[in-house]
């Protein structure tokens, strides 16, 4: 039987009761972890010490890793470890930390073996659009997180999430991670924290990719990669839980200089801590959550 009390071993947790947890997590939940998994002993390393910081902080988490990064800049960048192996070291990390999982997928076929292993299915911002893929993470009644593709406005938002639902699957949440403003430059628009709402869902942030600089980045010979501007991670950040979110997401490292991907966008492990810590203090003094305030005004 599930177990009712959070903390308890994450493998027993039906996805109803994590989806309640998680949206009535007091100030907000967390995603946290890894941009792609790289091997198995840094998976374990990253997943020991970003637990031990949400125990700490008293903060829910779900760990964050992707078996595979198919929306590559390059043909020649890293894309992780493949499925197969991918989710047997997801497997181990849930397993062994007592943690639920996010991972993303990109093709409708991955859905279902996915979701024997993890608790959330991310639908990547370039794909918030694609039917069938969203269809088939419903399918599978997992959490379904959504991220808002950088081209769309937050009403496209609103009907992906009416897509999970319309499976029978209300476990569905939404995620802002910037909006194209330019040529290689994303602005995050907090109006869309509240735009979003509208779904009746838990919104999250993604203070890590809001900040790249898509094919921002000169490599030589012409080619280019993925930038950022990491030190605008905290402001990302504070801005979100200060007009209210109910998760945030957040990709940290342990050895930027020889990270395999998004170097510039990843936030240092060392210094996760004490940004959470910030967060976490300005969530507290917030009313952005309640919507209550608005009534008479809209």
């Amino acid at each position: 039987q599930p177990q009712s009390t959070w903390g308890k071993p994450c493998w027993f947790m039906a996805s109803e009761d994590l989806f309640d947890r998680l949206q009535d997590a007091t100030p907000f939940f967390l995603f946290a972890g890894t941009n792609v998994v790289e091997s198995r002993e840094h998976a374990i390393f990253m997943a020991r010490n970003i637990k031990q910081i949400a125990d700490e902080l008293e903060l829910p988490l779900v760990y964050k890793s992707s078996f595979d990064k198919a929306n590559r800049t390059s043909s020649t960048g890293y894309r992780g470890v493949g499925m197969e192996e991918g989710l047997k070291i997801l497997d181990e990390v849930r397993t062994t930390f007592d943690v639920p999982i996010v991972t993303d997928i990109h093709e409708a076929h991955q859905a279902e073996p996915t979701a024997r292993v993890c608790d959330v299915l991310q639908i990547p911002a370039f794909l918030c659009r694609q039917t069938d893929l969203v269809v088939a993470a419903a399918r599978t009644q997992k959490i379904v997180h959504i991220k808002k593709g950088q081209f769309a406005a937050p009403a496209a938002l609103i009907n992906a999430a009416e897509k999970v639902r319309d499976e029978g699957n209300h476990r569905v949440m939404l995620c802002e991670r910037g909006t194209t403003f330019g040529y290689n430059d994303l602005v995050v628009d907090p109006r869309n924290l509240i735009a979003m709402r509208a779904a009746k869902c838990p919104i999250v942030i993604d203070m890590t990719h809001s900040v790249q600089q898509p094919a921002g980045l000169a490599v030589g010979d012409g080619k280019v990669a993925s930038g950022g501007l990491r030190h605008m991670i905290p402001c990302i950040g504070r801005t979100a839980v200060a007009v209210g979110v109910d998760g945030i997401f957040i990709e940290a490292h342990n050895d930027l200089a020889n990270a395999p991907v998004d170097r510039p966008s990843q936030w240092p492990l060392d210094r996760l801590k004490p940004l959470l810590q910030e967060l976490k203090e300005i969530a507290l003094v917030t009313k952005g959550r309640k919507t209550d305030y608005l009534e008479g005004i809209l």
